[in-house]
């Protein structure tokens, strides 16, 4: 059966991750994505290259496309542009700021050649405010929007650092970039008309941390005004990042920590286990597993106070006999009597082993697929079902000017034009490389 987006054409002039993974996610539903290169090649290439213009990074985020070459800094190379976005319902793009304009693909220029145009335009900061036109990356936006503040980490020097784990913002952007394609698709359908969709980093950064960043005057007034008014004096006395940070965390220690004894992690005799227990209930279930009683922990009898500073002993003690508890047994072992009490629990997994995960594989998570520049992969496929409109991979990225020709044979160039627009550069990657 076809995905939900079957006959749906996208053209896409995207780079890193943000702008290419809102592509893989449209074409899992079904869509043709055609990604434009340079002829250069998009940069994640040879980042971390394995063979010439082909990287693990660029196989993850191009998977299910095809691939053109085309010189968007000619004038004939524009005019290929001019000739495509005709046909196609969407265009995606997250380039620096201006750049559009300047080499007029931007929305008000293709959307002349196509009323019905869906016009993905992604950027660091948004398209308005003091810092618009500034450059950014996925760590800017970590930066910037507080979430790597939020994160609390240093190195050796005192340095913050950046979230590691992934790309947040970058992540957060492609997938509400593609709902909001798909959202721009039922209007038009319903309206007949395209319009410009407008998403950055900065503003999926922020969605990730709202419950964080929202403000609540009660609430804060209790909880955060101490730790702004700590912050500020950190500041006004030239105080280090670490210190800064320390005083953001100092009404989390207190307010916090009997909260985080079941919602953190803890070391086994032979590895990790992560708690995520937040309710009384869900508490009192870990309890069970580990056999503690009220004398062990008493964080949540009646007369605990979590806002008295005399309380941190107790949360403390009860926080040493837990991990005494964890430490006695393997994570087998205690991962079974916290499934048996109910307790929303895990194992701590690596990423580099995490495909041979039973539960991952019965998802479907891992996508076998053959590169063929490469040989066989095992990517990370689509993970949602849809029981009609199936979501399924297109197969593997495209090599460099794979398919430029095809396109735009079936966008009606006569062998003889296709050769003319090679010659002049315009299109395609010059035998010289």
């Amino acid at each position: 059966m076809p995905g939900p987006l079957d006959g749906i054409k996208v053209l896409e002039l995207t780079q890193i991750i943000a702008g290419p993974m809102c592509g893989v996610m449209l074409s899992d539903f079904g869509a043709d994505v055609v990604k434009i290169e340079s002829p250069q090649g998009d940069g994640t290439r040879v980042i971390g290259q394995f063979a010439p213009n082909e990287s693990k990074g660029f196989h993850v985020f191009n998977r299910g496309k095809r691939g053109i070459v085309l010189n968007l800094q000619s004038r004939d190379g524009r005019s290929v542009m001019y000739r495509l976005i005709r046909d196609f319902d969407v265009f995606l793009i997250n380039a620096r700021p201006r750049v559009a304009e300047r080499l007029r693909i931007d929305y008000g220029t293709l959307s002349a050649y196509n009323e019905g145009l869906i016009y993905l335009d992604n950027t660091a900061f948004g398209p308005e405010g003091p810092s618009s036109d500034r450059a950014g990356a996925d760590v800017i936006a970590q930066a910037y929007s507080g979430l790597m503040v939020g994160d609390g980490k240093t190195d050796e020097q005192g340095n913050p650092t950046l979230i590691t784990a992934t790309t947040p913002a970058d992540f957060g952007a492609a997938f509400s970039g593609a709902m909001a394609v798909c959202a721009a698709l039922f209007h038009r359908e319903r309206t007949g008309r395209g319009q410009l969709i407008e998403t950055s980093l900065l503003g999926a950064a922020l969605t990730m941390q709202n419950y964080i960043a929202s403000r609540q005057p009660v609430s804060d007034a209790i909880l955060v005004q101490p730790s702004r008014d700590a912050m500020a004096e950190v500041r006004e006395r030239g105080g280090s990042y670490r210190e800064l940070l320390e005083a953001r965390s100092g009404l989390r220690a207190v307010t916090g920590s009997a909260y985080l004894l079941y919602y953190g992690g803890y070391q086994t005799a032979d590895g990790a286990i992560m708690l995520g227990c937040v309710t009384p209930p869900n508490r009192q279930q870990v309890r069970n597993a580990l056999g503690l009683t009220e004398a062990d922990d008493a964080t949540d009898a009646p007369d605990f106070n979590p806002l008295d500073p005399e309380s941190a002993e107790t949360v403390q003690r009860a926080q040493t006999r837990i991990a005494e508890r964890f430490r006695s047994n393997t994570t087998a072992y205690w991962i079974a009597r916290l499934d048996d009490a109910g307790a929303p629990a895990s194992q701590v997994n690596t990423p580099e082993e995490i495909l041979d995960d039973p539960q991952v594989q019965a998802i479907g998570a891992p996508l076998e697929l053959e590169h063929p520049l490469t040989g066989p992969e095992t990517l990370i496929g689509p993970t949602l079902r849809m029981s009609d409109s199936p979501v399924e991979p297109q197969g593997p990225s495209p090599a460099l000017d794979a398919d430029t020709d095809d396109v735009l044979r079936e966008h009606g160039y006569k062998e003889h034009e296709i050769a003319a627009l090679r010659a002049s550069g315009a299109v395609g990657v010059s035998a010289d490389g």
